[in-house]
């Protein structure tokens, strides 16, 4: 309350020295404000995350020669582990910042940062780990969220499959083997990925999973290791491996070269992100497909929004950019997009009549 108070306060005193009898004596101070920004990450050790990390603070940059303010970002680690975010939270609540920018560690539990954050008056931004609907209802016009729906994704992921040739089934057996590396538990992209991946594809021909799906926890050397073991074990009755994410799929593709196998011809396999190194893999035919997760577009929104609601607005629930279906090169060029606004009562709307959820 203090701040806004302050920052009003401000704002009447340039006015009246810019009509009063001061005007002419003294021109107006044309600098802008200061904004003190928290930004809490997962975990530093994620590709994605990285990407998403350094074109948030570069596009602050951009925002700075624009409108004339000084954006200073802290960024913190919470290198996947609650306890070590939510001290760094609190810590930047206590340190006054004016806005927070969270990508949690458990999304489950941001209840207690988003009342925490309310009761200091320190809007949050939420980005890339979509929170319950019970945790956007705590404080609406100054909490949001930031991201993508992590069932297109998976969706996506089914349909690159599907439409191949084969639809995947390279033995010719009439269904698809696979392999399935999942993120971490309990994560709603891990989850929402999975299951619509198979879904997809099972609109097209059966599948079978060699083996229970295997925790990746989104780390390249996990995913290396669980795609090794794969196949050695199941050999050439593995077909298509699906990797919630690109890091664990780049790990994949090095196990796959390692055991002899050549992706697009007796083995294929899909991932999300459209990292940089899967994106030159596949100008190669090295990689079936992978899934744009617009770091570029949902950093530029995230940081939008925040300066919406560091200069007192209020905005909407959530924000949602597309995925992109990437097949080539081209189709992951990064060029700047609308996105979609929603309340939380338009948002379970979508979801019922678009997935009857």
């Amino acid at each position: 309350m203090f701040k806004n108070i302050k920052k009003v306060m401000v704002a009447l005193f340039v006015f009246v020295l810019s009509v009063g009898p001061f005007a002419a004596l003294k021109p107006v101070n044309a600098e802008g404000e200061t904004y003190e920004i928290g930004v809490a990450i997962y975990q530093y050790n994620d590709n994605f995350m990285t990407l998403f990390r350094n074109e948030l603070e570069a596009y602050f940059g951009e925002l700075a020669e624009a409108d004339g303010n000084t954006y200073n970002l802290e960024f913190q680690d919470g290198k996947n582990d609650q306890a070590t975010q939510t001290e760094q939270l609190n810590n930047f609540i206590a340190q006054g910042k004016d806005l927070l920018i969270a990508n949690l560690v458990d999304p489950t539990g941001a209840d207690q940062i988003i009342l925490s954050a309310q009761s200091a008056e320190i809007p949050v931004v939420l980005i890339n780990r979509e929170p319950n609907v019970s945790t956007m209802e705590l404080w609406p016009g100054k909490t949001t969220y930031v991201g993508v729906d992590a069932r297109q994704s998976g969706i996506y992921q089914g349909e690159m499959i599907a439409e191949l040739d084969n639809h995947g089934d390279i033995n010719g057996d009439g269904k698809v083997s696979y392999l399935m590396i999942m993120g971490d538990a309990g994560n709603v992209d891990a989850e929402q990925r999975t299951q619509y991946s198979i879904e997809t594809l099972e609109l097209t021909i059966p599948t079978e999973s060699l083996g229970e799906h295997q925790r990746g926890n989104w780390d390249q050397a996990k995913g290396q290791e669980i795609a090794a073991n794969a196949l050695s074990q199941f050999g050439e009755e593995l077909e298509v491996i699906f990797s919630n994410n690109d890091g664990m799929a780049l790990g994949a593709v090095q196990a796959i070269n390692g055991a002899g196998r050549v992706i697009n011809e007796d083995i294929y396999i899909v991932g999300v992100d459209a990292l940089p190194e899967v994106v030159e893999l596949l100008g190669q035919g090295q990689f079936t497909g992978t899934v744009l997760n617009d770091h570029f577009n949902q950093s530029h929104t995230a940081a939008e929004v925040a300066v919406k609601l560091l200069t007192g607005e209020e905005v909407g629930s959530y924000f949602w950019h597309d995925y992109i279906k990437v097949m080539t090169a081209e189709d992951a060029e990064l060029k700047r997009l609308d996105y979609l606004e929603e309340t939380v009562e338009e948002y379970q709307q979508r979801l019922i009549d678009t997935y009857g959820e």
